[in-house]
C-alpha cells in the first residue's frame, strides 16, 4: 500500500514519487511540532502512537541537512528532525523561517551530532519511512499505476456500503432527513468512512485530504450509482439461472419508501437443481395511471432484470384497498400483452382473505383492517392473549369443547386463514369483552398505548356495518372455503379443486340470482348478533353526508343489500372468473402428467389437448405424443412396489426424467405459477425477510437498493466484480469527484 503525505495541500504520494516518507515522531513534544509545522488542524487530538502508525511526511518538507542517504534503497531522518518546508510558510514558526540556516543553528545541529552519535541508527527504527516489508526504513516505493488506485479506492467504498447493507444501517443520519434537525454527527456512511480512514485505509484518506473543505468523501450522485451498481451485480447473481427460462411475477401489498409508494417485486423460476424459488428483485415505483406502472413493471423486469417477459407464465398480486384495482388492472394489461402470463392466486395467502381484500367497499376495508389489527394487537404480550382466553371461557361456559377450539385457533394467526370470518363470528362477543376490560385498565396492568389501541377495535367491533358485512363474509365465502384449501394443499388435491371450480360458481350464482331471500336470512343473523352485543342497527353516518338532501328514508336492511351483499357476492363470482380463466384451467388440467393424478385417473388422460397452450416451451414438438406415451407406459406397468410420485417437486427429482425432456419442460412450466406452494423453506424467506426490513426499518431510512442487498445478503456478492462493473458503466468517472466539483457544478 503506498505512502501518502500528511501535510495540508501536498499530494505526494509513495506510488508516483522518489521521495522517502517519515513517521511522525513518537516523542509527544516533537510530534505536536509536526502538526503544527504541517498546518493539519484536525491532528491536534490524535495520540503520538496513532500517528506514528497512520501518517506520514514526505522529504520535501525536510531541510536537505536533516536527512542521510546510507545507500540507494535507505534514507534515515535524524532524531530531532522538525519539518519547516511547506507551500504555506505562513503557519511556520518566524523563528525556524528566519534561523533555519543561521549559524546559530547550524552550530547545534554539529552539538546534538556530537552528543549522540546514534542519531542516525535510532532514525531508522522509529522516525523512518516503511517500505513494503515493514522493516521501518525509508524506500523508493513500487511505482503503483492509477488505474489500480482508482480500484483500490472504489473497493473500500463498496466494502463500506455492502456493510451498511448486510447490517442494515441507515445511510443517513437524523440531520440529512430532518431539515429541522440540529444534530452535529455526520451521516452514517459518512461516519463509517472516517472510521475507515482512522483505522488507516490510506486510498480513503488520500483523497479526503485532497478536499479543501473535508465535507464528504462520496458525493450523493457517486453514491446512488454505486447502489444501482451493488444492485445490479447482487440481481445478475440471484437471476442467472432464470434468464432464458420460465418465470412468474409476484406483487407484493403497497409500501412507503421515503416520501413515495412502492409495490415489492418477487420472481419465481425452476433452478437447475429443479427446486422452486422465489427471489425478491426490488421495488416498482406506485405512481400514475395503470399504464404507466405497466410500463415501468415491465422495464424493470427487461431491462434492469435482463427477463424476457415472452417467457412469463404466471402472475399473483397480494395487494389490498384501492390500490388492488390499480394493480390488477397492471396484471390484467400484462396477460393481454402476453397471454400465457395468467393470474393466478398466491400460494401463501388463502383464497378467502384474497377475495376479500381485493374488495371496494367500506364494510370490507373495515373488517380486514380491524382483523389486521387484532393479529398486531395480540402478538405484543402472551397476558393478551390470556386475557382473550378468559373471555372466551367466560362466553362459552356450557361448551368446553368449542371454547378449547376457539382457544387453540387464537394461538395460531387464525386472521389469515381459510375460516378466518367463521372464527371471527364465534370470537365477536369473547373479542368485545377482552378490549372493553382491557380499556377500562381498572388494576392499571396495560399501558396507555395498549389500552387506546384496545379502545380502538372496540369501537370498529359496535358498527353494526362491521358485523354486518362480516356475517355476509362469512356465508358467501363458505362456499369457496373448501374450494381455496384444496389449491393450497398437495398437486392431487389442486386438480382436484380445478375441476370443483364450476361447482363453486354454480352455488355462488344461484345465491345471486336469489339474493333477496339470502339477504334476509344474512340480515337477521347479523341483528341478532348486534343485539346480543348491544349494538344499534342503523345506516352508517358517511353515507347520508355522502348522498343528496332528501326527504326520502332508507332502511338499514335495504342499505346493507344495495352496499354489502349484493356487492360482495358479485365480487366473489367475478374475481374466482379472472382468476381461473381458460389458460389457467388448462394448465391445471395438465397435472395429469404428475404420476399420481394419472393412476388415480387409471391412465386414461389426455394430455395432447390441454398442452397446446404451451407447444412454444416443448424442446420437440413433434415427439411429445411418443414420448407421452412412453411415460404413461412407464408408470402404468410399473412394479407393485413402485410408489407414485404426488407432486411436482418429486416428480422433477426422479433421476430419468432427463430421458422425458417435454414432460420435463411441461413441468416446469406448471411449477412456477404462483399458485403452487414452495417446497423448499429457503427458497421462501424472501418475503420473510422483506417483512422484517419494512417492520425495523422506518420509512424514511428505507433505501430500495440497500434493500435489495439486505434481503439477499447470503447471496454471494464479489466487491472485485462491483468495482469493474462501477468503472465499466462510469469510464469517466473511475474515481468519485471531489465535493468541490459537485459544488461548483451544481453551481453552474
Amino acid at each position: 500500500m503506498p505512502n501518502f503525505c500528511a501535510a495540508f495541500n501536498c499530494s505526494r504520494n509513495s506510488s508516483h514519487s522518489v521521495l522517502a516518507f517519515f513517521r511522525f515522531p513518537r516523542d509527544p513534544e516533537r510530534c505536536m511540532k509536526w502538526v503544527e509545522n504541517c498546518s493539519r488542524s484536525d491532528l491536534k487530538d490524535k495520540t503520538p502512537a496513532h500517528l506514528n502508525k497512520y501518517h506520514r511526511l514526505c522529504a520535501r518538507h525536510f531541510e536537505p541537512s536533516l536527512i542521510t542517504k546510507t545507500s540507494p534503497f535507505r534514507t534515515v531522518l535524524k532524531d530531532t528532525a522538525i519539518p519547516t518546508i511547506f507551500d504555506n510558510p505562513f503557519k511556520r514558526s518566524k523563528k525556524e523561517t528566519e534561523n533555519k540556516d543561521g549559524p546559530e543553528a547550524k552550530k547545534k545541529k554539529v552539538e546534538s551530532q556530537r552528543e549522540d552519535p546514534k542519531d542516525n541508527s535510532e532514525a531508522t527504527t522509529e522516525d523512518v519511512s516503511e517500505n513494503s516489508n515493514g522493516d521501518g526504513v525509508g524506500i523508493n516505493a513500487q511505482v503503483i499505476d492509477e488505474e489500480t488506485l482508482n480500484k483500490e479506492y472504489l473497493k473500500s467504498l463498496f466494502d463500506v456500503v455492502v456493510l451498511m447493507g448486510a447490517q442494515n444501517i441507515p445511510l443517513h443520519g437524523h440531520s440529512d432527513k430532518d431539515p429541522r434537525s440540529k444534530c452535529f454527527t455526520p451521516s452514517n456512511f459518512q461516519a463509517l468512512l472516517e472510521y475507515r480512514i482512522n483505522a488507516g485505509d490510506e486510498f480513503l484518506r488520500k483523497k479526503f485530504e485532497g478536499s479543501p473543505v473535508n465535507l464528504e468523501h462520496c458525493s450523493s450522485t457517486q453514491l446512488q450509482q454505486m447502489l444501482e451498481v451493488m444492485e445490479k451485480c447482487i440481481r445478475d447473481e440471484l437471476l442467472a439461472e432464470a434468464k432464458s427460462h420460465v418465470f412468474s411475477l409476484v406483487v407484493e401489498s403497497l409500501v412507503e419508501i421515503g416520501d413515495e409508494s412502492h409495490l415489492p417485486l418477487f420472481v419465481r423460476f425452476v433452478d437447475q437443481t429443479n427446486c422452486l424459488r422465489e427471489e425478491f428483485i426490488g421495488f416498482v415505483l406506485y405512481e400514475g395511471d395503470a399504464d404507466a406502472i405497466t410500463e415501468r413493471l415491465m422495464t424493470e423486469v427487461s431491462d434492469k432484470c435482463g427477463l424476457d417477459m415472452k417467457n412469463c407464465r404466471g402472475q399473483a398480486y397480494l395487494c389490498s384497498g384501492v390500490s388492488a384495482v390499480k394493480v390488477k388492472a397492471v396484471v390484467t394489461k400484462i396477460a393481454e400483452l402476453h397471454p400465457l402470463a395468467v393470474v393466478t392466486p398466491c400460494s401463501n395467502c388463502s383464497l378467502n382473505i384474497c377475495l376479500a381484500n381485493t374488495m371496494m367497499s367500506t364494510g370490507a376495508h373495515l373488517v380486514m383492517a380491524t382483523l389486521k389489527k387484532l393479529d398486531a394487537f395480540f402478538s405484543k404480550s402472551p397476558q393478551l392473549q390470556n386475557q382473550l382466553e378468559n373471555a372466551i371461557s367466560i362466553y362459552y361456559q356450557g361448551n368446553e369443547e368449542k371454547a378449547a377450539a376457539l382457544k387453540e385457533a387464537c394461538l395460531t394467526r387464525w386472521t389469515e386463514q381459510h375460516d378466518a370470518f367463521e372464527l371471527a363470528v364465534d370470537l365477536l362477543e369473547s373479542l368485545l369483552l377482552c378490549m372493553d376490560s382491557v380499556h377500562d385498565n381498572e388494576d392499571h396492568k396495560w399501558s396507555d398505548e395498549v389500552a387506546h389501541d384496545a379502545f380502538v377495535i372496540s369501537e370498529a367491533l359496535t358498527d353494526f356495518e362491521f358485523v354486518m358485512t362480516l356475517v355476509v363474509l362469512k356465508n358467501t365465502l363458505s362456499f369457496t372455503r373448501a374450494f381455496g384449501k384444496n389449491l393450497q394443499g398437495e398437486t392431487n388435491e389442486v386438480f382436484v379443486a380445478s375441476g370443483s371450480l364450476m361447482a363453486v360458481l354454480h352455488s355462488l350464482n344461484e345465491v345471486f340470482e336469489n339474493i333477496e331471500v339470502y339477504h334476509e336470512f344474512w340480515f337477521e343473523e347479523a341483528v341478532n348478533l348486534a343485539a346480543a352485543l348491544e349494538i344499534p342497527v342503523k345506516v352508517p353516518r358517511l353515507f347520508f353526508r355522502k348522498r343528496p338532501a332528501s326527504n326520502e328514508e332508507i332502511q338499514p336492511e335495504t342499505y346493507y343489500k344495495e352496499h354489502v351483499t349484493i356487492q360482495v357476492v358479485s365480487h366473489v363470482i367475478k374475481e374466482l372468473s379472472d382468476l381461473f380463466a381458460e389458460n389457467h384451467l388448462k394448465a391445471l388440467k395438465s397435472l395429469t402428467l404428475v404420476p399420481a393424478i394419472m393412476g388415480q385417473l387409471k391412465f386414461n388422460t389426455a394430455e395432447e389437448t390441454t398442452v397446446d397452450i404451451y407447444k412454444d416451451d416443448l424442446l420437440n414438438p413433434d415427439t411429445f405424443p411418443a414420448e407421452l406415451h412412453c411415460w404413461k407406459i412407464k408408470w402404468k406397468h410399473g412394479t407393485k412396489d413402485v410408489v407414485l410420485p404426488l407432486t411436482i417437486y418429486e416428480t422433477l427429482q426422479l433421476p430419468d426424467i432427463k430421458f422425458f425432456p417435454n414432460i420435463c419442460a411441461l413441468l416446469k412450466v406448471l411449477y412456477n405459477l404462483p399458485l403452487f406452494a414452495l417446497m423448499n423453506e429457503k427458497s421462501g424467506t424472501a418475503k420473510q425477510r422483506l417483512a422484517k426490513y419494512l417492520a425495523n426499518t422506518p420509512a424514511p431510512h428505507r433505501n430500495k437498493s440497500m434493500a435489495v442487498f439486505h434481503i439477499n445478503c447470503d447471496v454471494k456478492h464479489d466487491l472485485d466484480s462491483m468495482v469493474e462493473t462501477y468503472m465499466k458503466a462510469y469510464p469517466d468517472k473511475d474515481v468519485p469527484e471531489d465535493p468541490d466539483s459537485v459544488q461548483d457544478a451544481e453551481k453552474s
